[in-house]
């Protein structure tokens, strides 16, 4: 079998990310599935790049997105779930991964190929080509360097919501040069990669979609929370999401349960799960009687478990979710202030009819990228 090596934004971050392991999970499922009849497998580069080399998951406060007192306060109360947290994700990448020995860096990822046997690259899912998130463009994310050039793919990589100046866009088009295909997960820039790239481009599900429901529960903790619950996940804090959540658990009935940094809901009532690991969190969907939630692949997993969910906005995520939702049908699940008109019921026959017909073309799209790798 030759490794094919994942390039993506994993556990490097100020944050651990629930979506970022899950996508890079799904993304080895599916390349070992299709790569079984080719001769490839997957294996997870540990890389992290220069900008985020002084980020710390135990130490956030020098990189937080929110630098007010309480934001930092909610977090120094965290500590002590946002500790336990980082080993349990630090387990699933070690556990649930073919991972590689040591950690790379932008100085020494050139050693890669020889040390882990590396035939060949896919870059992504996640937001890898966004240059405001990164501060510009990321050399492993977009295949520069001289051993990926020519030797990689990109599959479901998004540009986020991006701002390119003429100078970027020049970069961009020279960096297109190191991809022999390229998966784009959203259509923004879809046209300009087309006709920028000489290689195959093609828009392409997440790869938390290549996989089916069934193909989650492996990796699903078993329940957790024994009695009605109501799934608040916040990625960024949101006052009327919140407020939306807990007249929703109270008209219900329900207990809500919530993954976020705001520690002090705890005096509300509210039972603040930070602390949970990727598997607990796939639990914590499942099992919940509702999930309201602002973040990208909490969406995709209330869908993939066929929960009742409700969307809200977020800074810098509304490109995605709103591509997200339109593919399943499910634009309508979207609120901005929670007084929104909002249906009750989910059609998930048709929405998963809809992802099938996706998953058919991104899976395809992938096994040829992987072909292009083998050769």
């Amino acid at each position: 079998m030759k490794n094919i090596g994942q390039v993506s934004y994993n556990i490097n971050g100020n944050f651990t990310n629930y979506g970022s392991a899950l996508q890079s999970w799904a993304l080895s499922q599916a390349i070992d599935k299709v790569g079984a009849s080719i001769g490839v497998q997957s294996k997870l580069i540990d890389y992290c790049p220069k900008v985020l080399e002084d980020c710390d998951i135990l130490n956030p406060f020098k990189r937080m997105w929110d630098t007010d007192e309480e934001s930092r306060k909610m977090v120094e109360l965290s500590m002590p779930a946002i500790k336990e947290n980082y080993k349990k994700f630090e387990d699933f990448y070690t556990s649930r991964f073919r991972r590689t020995k040591k950690k790379y860096h932008d100085n020494d990822f050139n050693d890669v190929v020889n040390d882990e046997d590396i035939a060949g690259f896919v870059c992504g899912s996640d937001t890898i080509f966004c240059i405001d998130e990164f501060r510009g463009f990321v050399e492993g994310y977009y295949a520069n360097f001289n051993c990926m050039k020519g030797r990689s793919v990109a599959y479901a990589a998004s540009f986020g919501d991006p701002h390119f100046t003429e100078e970027t866009f020049q970069t961009l088009s020279d960096r297109l040069k190191n991809f022999r295909g390229v998966g784009l997960r959203e259509n923004l820039l879809l046209d300009y990669v087309e006709s920028h790239s000489n290689a195959p481009v093609q828009r392409v599900i997440d790869p938390t979609l290549l996989l089916k429901p069934e193909d989650y529960e492996p990796i699903t903790a078993e329940r957790i929370v024994q009695e009605k619950y109501l799934l608040l996940y916040s990625r960024r804090y949101n006052k009327k999401m919140e407020a939306f959540a807990e007249q929703m658990a109270k008209e219900k009935g329900l207990k809500v349960v919530e993954i976020s940094l705001r520690a002090t809901n705890a005096e509300k009532g509210h039972l603040m799960m930070y602390e949970a690991g990727v598997e607990e969190f796939l639990s914590l969907v499942k099992y919940a009687d509702c999930v309201v939630t602002n973040s990208f692949h909490g969406i995709i997993m209330s869908v993939q478990f066929k929960k009742m969910f409700y969307g809200f906005s977020r800074e810098q995520c509304d490109n995605k979710t709103h591509e997200l939702t339109e593919l399943m049908g499910l634009s309508d699940r979207m609120l901005v202030t929670g007084e929104e008109t909002r249906s009750e019921t989910i059609d998930y026959v048709k929405v998963h009819n809809l992802i099938e017909f996706a998953r058919k073309d991104s899976m395809e799209f992938l096994k040829n990228e992987l072909l292009l790798l083998s050769k």
